[in-house]
């Protein structure tokens, strides 16, 4: 048996630990899984040291392939399935991944993205089935038949492995982020992660019954269903967002915890009241949010809803979760974002390099009081960027500590977009619309979506002698082409000229200020 899997097996062989949106598994058939996905890896020639790189949607085959990895010592990338082929080639390419495991959703642009020369390295590509068809596809080997075939027995050494996820870059394209799990040294045993789940107790009911709504390619996602399921509690998990879904996985599995984003929190407080009164949700004892600033008449009409359980946290990929506000304290102090976590400490520099006094906004630090820290993968210049010194490290916001410890975010230093829980940088856009031949000039902004939060608009001064409107359209094409839909802008406006200092550098805030003015967030 696994060793991450195996004391739930043996005492609750035949209770719920995996559910997607077609099958159940219980822990007993889950232990059997990752022990053959264990051997099915060694037998494609992965193992310790190597990279392999995910790209699926919210499905049981992809928490079998990652809990193989991390009793493996293999680094798993979760690769967030909106980009396009030119995207996951960077990634597969950059990450150093041996193998790429596809789900049946993202054959065609993973078989695309494994034609470009940067993915040269790639040795095995592996699709999960169609579960609904059973239906595999001939362009790659067959996960299912690969554990079909592998041995079922526990191999003898397990090490662990973690994942190495992609944040995106300021300056075009998007870095890995190695962190305290993803490696901690040669010969350290998959043990390791049983202490790493067990300090999830303090936070929520484990072993529970966790929600999975948002993709586990992200970070939170993945940290608030992955890491209390290796200290016993089960995942039931959507691959697309539907409110009315939630709330019945919450009470029919009973589940006890959950991580949304501010947009998910809206579309449950607009579904109709006959959905609505029709949910228990008593189970539930957390409800953690965060990923962007959540409007407060949202975060109230919740909680009015749902009780006193929301917990709002403010973290990063980078720094994984800094401060939390429970609700009680966020009805007492609207607007911040809590107290620090007590693992970590929290510091605000000002421009002189100097700590700031109580109320006084400069830059946020932190330090993990557990030693803990993180590297960009390949990009020692970027790690000693964001690094005050060692262990002590920054992701760019501004705040402030008050008087009673608790932080407040007062502005972004970099001019990244939150759209829906997505962090979206507008140095990669500009970098395509910039590229175009009818583009003289061009910068791209977040502006106020009632829905998501931020939408992304590019600002755009075009060529001489070209039609703006017909521009508009080709550029929309042209971004399709080379970005994730959820990055091509939403709008496009023309102007003759962008604001610039006088060193060059675009006034962006001044772009922002029209279409912010009103709005209760600070620019």
């Amino acid at each position: 048996m696994a060793l991450l899997t195996r004391g739930f097996a043996e005492e609750r062989s035949n209770e719920l630990a995996l559910a997607d949106d077609v099958a159940e598994m219980t822990w007993a058939e889950l232990d059997i899984a990752v022990n053959r996905a264990l051997n099915a890896l060694a037998d494609l020639g992965i193992g310790a040291g190597d990279t392999v790189a995910i790209v699926a949607g919210n499905c049981n085959e992809w928490f079998i392939l990652s809990l193989a990895c991390g009793h493996s010592g293999i680094t798993f990338v979760p690769v967030n399935w909106h980009l396009v082929a030119p995207e996951l080639a960077y990634i597969f390419g950059d990450s150093d991944a041996k193998a790429v495991f596809v789900g049946h959703h993202y054959a065609d642009v993973v078989h695309a993205a494994l034609a470009d020369e940067r993915c040269s390295n790639i040795e095995h590509a592996v699709v999960f089935r169609n579960p609904e068809t059973n239906a595999s596809d001939d362009r790659f080997k067959d996960f299912n038949a690969l554990l079909a075939a592998a041995e079922v027995s526990e191999p003898e050494k397990q090490l662990m492995g973690g994942p190495m996820f992609y944040t995106s870059g300021t300056t075009g394209h998007p870095k890995g982020v190695r962190g305290s799990l993803t490696s901690v040294g040669d010969d350290v045993g998959a043990e390791i992660w049983q202490l790493v789940g067990a300090g999830f107790a303090s936070l929520m009911t484990v072993p529970g019954v966790t929600v999975l709504c948002g993709p586990v390619y992200h970070s939170a996602q993945w940290a608030f269903s992955w890491l209390p399921m290796i200290a016993g509690s089960a995942v039931v998990m959507q691959h697309k967002y539907d409110s009315a879904g939630v709330l019945d996985l919450i009470d029919h599995h009973q589940a006890t915890n959950i991580h949304l984003v501010p947009t998910q929190m809206k579309r449950l407080i607009d579904l109709p009241d006959a959905v609505k009164s029709s949910f228990d949700g008593s189970s539930l004892d957390i409800v953690l949010h965060g990923a962007a600033p959540c409007p407060p008449v949202v975060k109230r009409s919740l909680i009015e809803w749902w009780g006193p359980k929301i917990s709002e946290y403010y973290g990063s990929t980078e720094g994984s979760v800094v401060s939390m506000v429970d609700s009680e304290q966020w009805l007492a102090k609207g607007g911040s974002v809590g107290p620090a976590m007590p693992n970590i400490e929290i510091m605000i520099i000002g421009d002189d390099g100097q700590p700031c006094a109580t109320n006084e906004s400069g830059t946020i630090y932190f330090r993990n009081q557990m030693g803990k820290d993180f590297e960009y993968h390949k990009a020692p210049e970027k790690t000693a960027e964001v690094h005050l010194e060692p262990g002590v490290a920054t992701s760019g916001d501004v705040g402030y500590l008050d008087e009673d410890g608790f932080l407040w975010l007062s502005d972004r230093k970099i001019d990244m977009i939150i759209s829906g829980g997505v962090n979206i940088y507008p140095a990669e856009i500009e970098g395509v619309i910039g590229g175009h031949d009818d583009v003289a000039d061009v910068t791209v902004i977040g502006v106020p979506n009632d829905e998501y939060g931020e939408e992304v608009k590019a600002v755009v001064v075009a060529n001489e002698g070209v039609e703006a409107e017909a521009l508009g359209d080709t550029l929309r094409t042209f971004c399709r082409e080379q970005l994730a839909s959820y990055k091509v802008p939403r709008s496009i406006d023309f102007v003759e000229a962008l604001p610039r200092t006088g060193t060059g550098k675009v006034q962006k805030r001044k772009l922002r200020e029209e279409y912010w003015a009103g709005h209760e967030r600070a620019m």
